[in-house]
C-alpha cells in the first residue's frame, strides 16, 4: 500500500535522518510526480502524463507554512529541519528556485536558527536555476544509490533514455557540500538479480563519492511498504559493516536503522 502525503506542509514528523522535520510537499496531495520509478518508493509507481497544474501553487506554499511555522512557534512544537520532500522530485516544480527564497525567507522570520534541507534524486543538477536554488539549502540531500549503470537502472528504474554519465558527473557541482543518500538493499526483479552491498558496488561507489568530498554519507535500507514486492532488506548489523568500510575511506557516515 502505497503512502501520499495529502497536505502541503506536513509534520513535524520525526525523521530517522534529520530529527523533528516540517515537511514540504511541492507534489500533488493527490499523486506522484517524480523523474525517477524507485522500485523501493513509499509513495508508489510514478504515473504517466501528470499536468503541470498539479503541482501545488507557490502562493499556497508559502501561506500554508507560514502559517504552520506560526503555529510551531506559539506551541512550542520541537522542530530541527525543514525538509523539501513529499509525493516525488521537488525539483521538478517549475517554481522550485522561486519557493526556496521564500522560505529561506520565512524561515530567517521564524527558526533562524534551524536547517532547511531537500530530497533530492539529483535528476534537475543539469538545470542552472535548479542547481542554483539547490546551493542554498543547508542540507542538499542527493541520492546515490548505485554507482554501476545496470543496477541502477533496477533500482531507480529511470526513463529509457536516461543518461546516466550526465547524471553522474552532474553530482560533482555539489563537490564539498553534498549530502549523499544511498539506499542499500537486494532482490530479483524480473528476472534480473541485483545487490548494491556487494565489495564490487561499494568500490564503483567510492570511486564517484570520495572525489565529491561530501559533508555526510546516509545509508539505510526499507523501513515502509516499497512498490515493488520481495525486496530484502538490509539488516542493522550489515548496514553497521558497510558504514565501517566507508568510514575505512574517512568519509562520514550516518546510519539509519
Amino acid at each position: 500500500m502505497s503512502i501520499l502525503f495529502h497536505d502541503i506542509i506536513f509534520g513535524p514528523v520525526r525523521s530517522r535522518r534529520l530529527g523533528y522535520s516540517l515537511g514540504i510537499n511541492l507534489l500533488p496531495t493527490n499523486s506522484k510526480i517524480c523523474s525517477f520509478n524507485c522500485i523501493y518508493c513509499e509513495c508508489g509507481w510514478t504515473p504517466e502524463n501528470i499536468p503541470i497544474s498539479k503541482f501545488n501553487a507557490r502562493k499556497d506554499v508559502f501561506s500554508e507554512l507560514e502559517s504552520r511555522l506560526k503555529e510551531i512557534k506559539n506551541n512550542n512544537e520541537p522542530l530541527d529541519v525543514i525538509t523539501f520532500a513529499g509525493n516525488g522530485e521537488p525539483t521538478l516544480h517549475p517554481e522550485f528556485s522561486e519557493i526556496v527564497d521564500d522560505v529561506i525567507l520565512l524561515r530567517n522570520k521564524y527558526f533562524a536558527d534551524k536547517k532547511i534541507s531537500v530530497l533530492s534524486n539529483a535528476t534537475m543538477l543539469g538545470k542552472t536555476k535548479v542547481l542554483e536554488a539547490l546551493k542554498k539549502i543547508d542540507l542538499p540531500i542527493l541520492k546515490l544509490d548505485s554507482a554501476i549503470e545496470s543496477t541502477f537502472r533496477i533500482i531507480n528504474n529511470p526513463p529509457s533514455k536516461f543518461d546516466f554519465n550526465k547524471y553522474i558527473n552532474n553530482l560533482s557541482n555539489f563537490k564539498d557540500k553534498i549530502i549523499v543518500q544511498t539506499m542499500f538493499l537486494r532482490s530479483e526483479i524480473n528476472g534480473q538479480k541485483f545487490d548494491n552491498t556487494t565489495e564490487n558496488e561499494l568500490n564503483e561507489w567510492l570511486k564517484i563519492v570520495k572525489p565529491l568530498n561530501p559533508v555526510n554519507v546516509m545509508i539505510y535500507s526499507i523501513d515502509r511498504e516499497p512498490s515493488a514486492k520481495n525486496l530484502v532488506k538490509i539488516l542493522p548489523d550489515e548496514l553497521k559493516l558497510i558504514a565501517g568500510k566507508l568510514k575505512a575511506h574517512n568519509l562520514n557516515v550516518m546510519t539509519a536503522f
